[in-house]
């Protein structure tokens, strides 16, 4: 992983999503995204009861912003975003670090996202950071036909000292199946 200079010279911090920091949310999806969500749509996701939003600030500036769920064993990224000024600076780095540091062995132990077949950018950031495309989801979007890779981190791999080729194969095959 490439850590940036920028969030280690500046005071970047990672906090709640508050209702006053739409604005500059709203600012970054739209910059972000051709589909951008609406305020609705961030406000109806927010409302879940197992939904959060977190967003960068440096120097009192919403720079980046990420909508996840929580889920038995999982933590779902619904929406993620760094404003395109700061991108390749080591922000989305930092966020991600944050939901990995979420996870444990003992209940939560991925996470998973989808991104948008023409999002090259978003599944080599992912792929960076330990996500691996697990499924195509076939005209996943309903304002395109577009599809969709479902990419994954897993807090554990199959350890290689399983004594046998086959039970790491099925193991495998469980973790991609689930």
């Amino acid at each position: 992983m490439r850590a940036g200079k920028l969030s280690e010279q500046l005071d970047v911090q990672i906090r709640w999503l508050i209702r006053r920091d739409m604005p500059e949310v709203l600012d970054i999806e739209r910059s972000s995204f051709e589909h951008s969500w609406t305020e609705e749509d961030f406000l109806s996701s927010l409302r879940q009861r197992h939904c959060i939003g977190m967003v960068v600030e440096l120097n009192e500036e919403i720079i980046g912003f990420m909508i996840y769920e929580l889920h038995k064993i999982s933590l779902r990224v619904l929406n993620f975003a760094v404003a395109e000024q700061y991108r390749r600076n080591g922000i989305g780095v930092q966020m991600i670090q944050k939901l990995v540091d979420k996870l444990s062995q003992q209940r939560r132990s991925e996470i998973e996202l989808t991104v948008r077949e023409t999002n090259l950018s978003a599944q080599l950031f992912f792929q960076s950071q330990g996500f691996k495309a697990v499924q195509v989801l076939r005209s996943h979007y309903h304002d395109t036909d577009e599809d969709a890779y479902l990419m994954r981190y897993q807090l554990m791999e199959a350890p290689d000292w399983l004594p046998f080729e086959g039970v790491r194969n099925r193991l495998t095959a469980y973790k991609d199946a689930a």
